[in-house]
């Protein structure tokens, strides 16, 4: 089902599966989204959830598609995950495609000054953290041959029903007994220690410095993994730290409230918003 958004203009979406990146023999792969029309269109790289250690380059396909339509470039990409490796291996992938979009970008239609990122789940809590820390060593440790100069700063981050706090939601998974994600918990992160490491709300807290462009936060109030009063508090904190932050919240509406739904409740209005935002503050 396509999503429709009154008053933009509607782009053909060419789709097709580059890689942007080897480890040992395997490629790594980005699924490019990419409007018909002339350009230059803002860009954005698709950051997947699943807990860390779950579902691929595919998900939310019809975000990508709906955001291609409306003039965004997208890349909704691959990374590595546990068991293969843990945190912050993916932070490191997503860093180096950051990269790596940016070099090509007037290839693909944008300019590296307009790319951005969005994620949703455990990838809006990482494209947060991407956007956060684009200069961190353990983050850039991947090196682009083609552009070494070209650094992961990001024009925009969003982040839709993010886990934004890796404690906290690590120990509502204890206190309810969802053993699944306690798992992905500790083999993605390995210790507490490391979830507060890459926690947003913490680093913030810690007064860490940090990079902070525009932010857009969106969830359900009734979201069982990200209280509302941390979503709150993390748009607070980033306008205190300096930067933009916007939250939209959605009534009635649960964690993944549109993953895998384009007919969801809010659909439309969640991506809606998301190309506002974009329109906002890379076209």
């Amino acid at each position: 089902m396509a999503i429709t958004l009154a008053g933009d203009i509607r782009y053909d979406v060419a789709i097709e599966d580059v890689a942007y990146q080897h480890q040992g023999d395997r490629a790594l792969l980005a699924r490019l989204y990419r409007p018909s029309g002339a350009g230059p269109f803002p860009a954005a790289l698709q950051i997947h959830g699943g807990a860390w250690v779950n579902k691929d380059r595919t998900d939310n396909d019809y975000i990508a598609k709906a955001l291609a339509e409306r003039g965004v470039v997208v890349a909704a990409i691959d990374f590595r995950m546990p068991p293969e490796a843990p945190y912050p291996a993916s932070l490191a992938d997503i860093n180096l495609a950051t990269r790596w979009l940016k070099a090509r970008a007037r290839d693909y239609g944008s300019r590296p000054e307009r790319v951005g990122i969005f994620g949703t789940s455990s990838g809006g809590h990482q494209a947060l953290l991407a956007a956060m820390r684009p200069a961190d060593p353990r983050y850039r440790a991947l090196p682009l041959a083609e552009a070494p100069e070209v650094d992961a700063k990001l024009a925009f981050t969003i982040s839709g029903w993010g886990v934004l706090d890796p404690v906290l939601r690590y120990g509502l998974a204890k206190r309810v007994s969802n053993q699944d994600l306690v798992r992905s918990h500790d083999a993605f992160w390995g210790s507490e220690a490391a979830m507060s490491d890459g926690s947003p709300p913490a680093i913030l807290a810690r007064g860490e410095r940090v990079h902070l462009p525009p932010a857009l936060l969106f969830q359900g109030d009734a979201d069982e993994w990200v209280p509302t009063e941390v979503a709150r508090g993390l748009a607070e904190a980033w306008r205190r730290a300096g930067g933009v932050a916007e939250l939209v919240l959605f009534e009635g509406a649960g964690h993944g409230f549109m993953t895998g739904k384009p007919d969801a409740p809010y659909a439309g209005k969640a991506i809606a918003a998301m190309r506002d935002f974009i329109r906002r503050h890379a076209d």
